[in-house]
C-alpha cells in the first residue's frame, strides 16, 4: 500500500502540468476519433462507453482525477451506442473497421526491443511499409497497422466483421514465424543468473493475445503510465534498439504521429498468408487431411499438357495473388520430383510473366526455405488458395482433389495410351 501511495503521489504531481499541454491533448484526441475511450483514475476506470468530443475534454477529465486514457482497437460508427448486451450481429453492424495492434511486453525492456525488431522485420517482409510504434509506458512497445492497410474483404467475407478472430490469427502467425529467432537472440543476452535457452522466453515477450479481444482497450499514445509515470511516446521504428526509458520523460515528450498514412490494402498479403497458415495448422483442418507424411514421387516424363487447368492458368502469369501462386507451384513441382535446375528455371520463367514480377530475393528465400523442409503436397482444389489467385477449379479437378493426383493420373494415362499406340502399329 505504501508503494502504491508513492506511485499515486508521483503521477498526480505531473498530470495537471502534462495534460494541460495543448499538443498532448490534440495528439490523444486525434487518435481517439471514432473509438471508444475510457479514462483511468489511477486504480479504477471510468464509465463505458465514452468518447471525446473536443480536445479540451481530456484536461476536464484530468481535473476530475483521471491519470491515463485508454481506447479501442475497433473503430465504431457511434461509440456511445455500444453496450455489453449487444450480440455479434449488432457489434458488426456498428463496427466500421479495426486496427491491428501488437502488444509486446516483457520483464525486460531489452527483450521487448528484440521482439519488436523481429516483428517489424517480418511485417516488412510481407510488404508492410507503413506502421506505427510507441512505447507502452512500462517495458514494452505497441505496434499498429492501420485499418486502411487491410483489404475490406477476403473471399467475399467482410474483414471488419472478423474481429477478433482474424487479428488473433495474424498475431499467432507472427509469433510462430519469429519464435525461433527470438529465442536465439534472447539467449545471447547475458544477465546475472538469467540465461534462457528454452521456449519460456518467447512467452515472456511475444504479442499479448489478450489484447486482441472484443472491446478491449489499450493505452493511447502520449497517455501516462500509472506505475512508471512515463509517457507512452511514439518511437521511430528504426530507433527502437536505441530507445531508453528517459526518452519517455513526460516533461520532454515530443509529438509524433502514431497512426501512419498507410497505402490501401498493403497488409493484404500479411492477412491472406496468416489465414492460409492457420488453415494448414489448426487441428480441425489437419483432421481433414490424409494422415501420415506425403511420400514424393518421381515422374520421368513430365509434360505441361498433364498439368491441371488451374496450374496452366497460373503459369500464364498473374497480377494478384502471386505469392500464394508461388506456394502452390513450389509444392507441386517438388511433389512430382522435378529436378532442382528445371524447377528453378520454371519458376523464373513464370515470374517474368507476372505483372509485376515478384522480387527475385523473395522467390529465392521461398525456394531456400522449401528445400530446408520436407516436401508437402500443394493445397487441395477445394481450398481458398485457387480462388485467392483468381482461378476456379473445374469439376474434373475437384474429383482429383489435389494437383499431384491430377498430374500423376494424366501422366500415367498418356504413357499407357502411347504404349497402346506403339503396340497397335
Amino acid at each position: 500500500m505504501e508503494e502504491q501511495s508513492i506511485r499515486e503521489k508521483r503521477i498526480r504531481r505531473i498530470t495537471n502540468l502534462y495534460y494541460s499541454r495543448q499538443d498532448i491533448q490534440k495528439a490523444i484526441f486525434e487518435f481517439c476519433k471514432n473509438r471508444e475511450i475510457c479514462p483511468r483514475y489511477f486504480e479504477g476506470f471510468g464509465k463505458r462507453p465514452d468518447s471525446l468530443e473536443y480536445p479540451g475534454d481530456i484536461f476536464e477529465l484530468v481535473k476530475k482525477g483521471a491519470t491515463s486514457f485508454n481506447c479501442s482497437e475497433e473503430i465504431w460508427e457511434e461509440p456511445l451506442k455500444l453496450s455489453t448486451d449487444m450480440d455479434e450481429f449488432q457489434l458488426n453492424k456498428l463496427r466500421t473497421g479495426w486496427d491491428l495492434l501488437l502488444d509486446i511486453d516483457s520483464k525486460y525492456l531489452d527483450y521487448s526491443k528484440i521482439c519488436a525488431g523481429l516483428i517489424i522485420r517480418m511485417l516488412r517482409f510481407h510488404g508492410i511499409k507503413h506502421l506505427g510504434v510507441k512505447f507502452s509506458g512500462s517495458k514494452g512497445f505497441h505496434i499498429i497497422i492501420p485499418w486502411k492497410a487491410f483489404p475490406k474483404e477476403v473471399n467475399q467475407i467482410q474483414t471488419k466483421d472478423k474481429f477478433p478472430e482474424w487479428p488473433r490469427i495474424v498475431v499467432k502467425y507472427l509469433m510462430e514465424k519469429t519464435k525461433k529467432q527470438l529465442i536465439e537472440k534472447i539467449s545471447d543476452l547475458e544477465r546475472p543468473n538469467k540465461y534462457i535457452k528454452d521456449f519460456q522466453a518467447s512467452r515472456e515477450v511475444m504479442p499479448d493475445l489478450i489484447l486482441v479481444s472484443p472491446r478491449h482497450l489499450f493505452r493511447t499514445p502520449y497517455s501516462l503510465h500509472e506505475k512508471t509515470s512515463l509517457a507512452s511516446v511514439v518511437v521511430n521504428p528504426e530507433e527502437i534498439q536505441n530507445f531508453d526509458m528517459k526518452d519517455a520523460d513526460p516533461m520532454k515528450a515530443e509529438i509524433r504521429n502514431f497512426m501512419p498514412d498507410a497505402e490501401e490494402g498493403e497488409a493484404r498479403e500479411l492477412l491472406v498468408q496468416a489465414l492460409d497458415w492457420h488453415k494448414e495448422n489448426n487441428p480441425e483442418e489437419k483432421e481433414k487431411r490424409i494422415k501420415g507424411d506425403f511420400k514424393p514421387i518421381k515422374l520421368s516424363k513430365l509434360s505441361d499438357e498433364n498439368f491441371p487447368p488451374c496450374i496452366k492458368k497460373i503459369l500464364k502469369g498473374l497480377s494478384d495473388g502471386r505469392k500464394r501462386a508461388l506456394f502452390i507451384l513450389i509444392n507441386l513441382f517438388r511433389s512430382v520430383g522435378m529436378e532442382k535446375d528445371e524447377f528453378e528455371k520454371r519458376i523464373e520463367d513464370w515470374n517474368k510473366k507476372n505483372k509485376p514480377p515478384l522480387k527475385r530475393g523473395y522467390i529465392l528465400s521461398q525456394i531456400k526455405w522449401s528445400y530446408r523442409n520436407k516436401i508437402v503436397l500443394p493445397p487441395n482444389f477445394d481450398t481458398d488458395y485457387y480462388k485467392g489467385v483468381g482461378v476456379v477449379p473445374t469439376e474434373e479437378e475437384l474429383r482429383y482433389k489435389n494437383p499431384v493426383n491430377y498430374v500423376v493420373k494424366k501422366t500415367f494415362g498418356s504413357m499407357g495410351k502411347d504404349s497402346r499406340i506403339k503396340k497397335k502399329k
